[in-house]
């Protein structure tokens, strides 16, 4: 699992560009694909304290020379299995940095 200050841009079906912060990506064996998790930059926090994540797979261009999720393309999840497994990373990913935040 990795994650850092990565930004990606997403266009929508409008043709409308958005910088959006990646909070983390991982591989998953079960489904052979790479998955990103990914929020808007400058998102604020709704009455809850939580921000909308958004998740996809994506592939690498292996023609860009950008290695990350930026230089790939970004497709959409497709199942429930995939959902459920993601929403768990996602679970395990959060628990782990309210841990770093306690020492």
């Amino acid at each position: 699992m990795e994650h850092g200050q990565e930004h990606i841009t997403v266009v929508d079906e409008n043709g409308n560009e958005q910088l959006f912060e990646v909070l983390f990506t991982f591989e998953s064996a079960d489904f052979g694909k790479s998955y990103v998790l990914y929020f808007p930059v400058g998102a604020e926090e709704d009455e809850e304290g939580e921000i909308e994540i958004h998740a996809s797979s994506f592939t690498e261009n292996p023609e860009s020379e950008d290695t990350t999720v930026g230089g790939g393309e970004l497709r959409p999840v497709e199942t429930d299995e995939e959902w459920d497994m993601i929403e768990e990373m996602l679970n395990t990913f959060l628990d782990e940095e309210e841990e770093n935040e306690e020492l």
